[in-house]
């Protein structure tokens, strides 16, 4: 009578973690499933938003051009809003300055040379920037500036840490409850100057801007006389081309 060989078991332990990892495969899968079920559906809205804010801008910016055709047509001016907005850039630092300008800077966040920040323009924040004017240059930027900043050189406060803006799910985590969701959303919202611009702002951290190609002029000369500092309007833009 042979001897029959009996088959080596599986231990239990092993049969198990098996049994484990593919409960663990099967919850992965599902739940990857229904992350890219929800991005699918997250990046339609995306789309959606940007393409209703490009119609928004074209529709302003047409209207501008009617409106100003009209004025001239019947012999007149058309005077534009105030702006709203500004683009505030550091130039000088502050060896020897007085210690109500440096506080002063230091609320703008403007604490480093070619340091650059958006603010809302009140009667208050006018009045600020006038005060530093000698150690700052300023402006109203448009739309194109705006996207190239925060595209290029944004970076999120998150955690009161420097996070880039690489990812909208940044973006949604910090400033979802306020409707923004994505970047386009962002830049509405600065461009726009609204509701949430406070929130949307304070979340953008300072922009560290290179120093412009070619270099400054004279920065203890206001830009009115050939120099860099004050308020140069729209001519910021080009400022803000050389320095981004």
């Amino acid at each position: 009578m042979t001897d029959v060989k009996k088959l080596p078991t599986i231990p239990e332990t092993l049969l198990r973690r098996r049994k484990h990892a593919t409960e663990r495969k099967v919850r992965s899968d599902k739940h990857q499933q229904k992350q890219k079920k929800a991005n699918r559906d997250k990046r339609k809205i995306v789309f959606k938003r940007a393409e209703a804010y490009v119609k928004e801008y074209r529709t302003a910016e047409r209207d501008l051009i009617r409106m100003k055709r009209d004025a001239r047509k019947h012999d007149n001016y058309y005077v534009p809003d105030e702006p709203k907005l500004a683009f505030v850039v550091r130039i000088r630092g502050i060896n020897g300055v007085h210690p109500r300008v440096r506080k002063i800077l230091q609320i703008l966040r403007l604490r480093q040379i070619n340091n650059g920040v958006f603010i809302k323009l009140n009667k208050t924040s006018i009045r600020l920037l006038r005060i530093v004017e000698p150690y700052i240059t300023y402006g109203y930027p448009n739309l194109k500036s705006i996207r190239e900043l925060i595209y290029k050189r944004g970076y999120g406060k998150i955690q009161q840490r420097r996070v880039a803006l690489s990812d909208n799910s940044l973006i949604e985590n910090s400033l979802g409850k306020f409707n923004i969701i994505c970047v386009e959303d962002l830049i509405h919202e600065i461009f726009t100057v609204g509701p949430h611009f406070k929130e949307a702002n304070n979340f953008l951290w300072p922009f560290k801007l290179a120093a412009p190609r070619g270099g400054h002029r004279k920065i203890g000369i206001h830009y009115i006389e050939g120099g860099d500092n004050g308020n140069r309007e729209n001519k910021i833009n080009r400022l803000v081309r050389k320095m981004n």
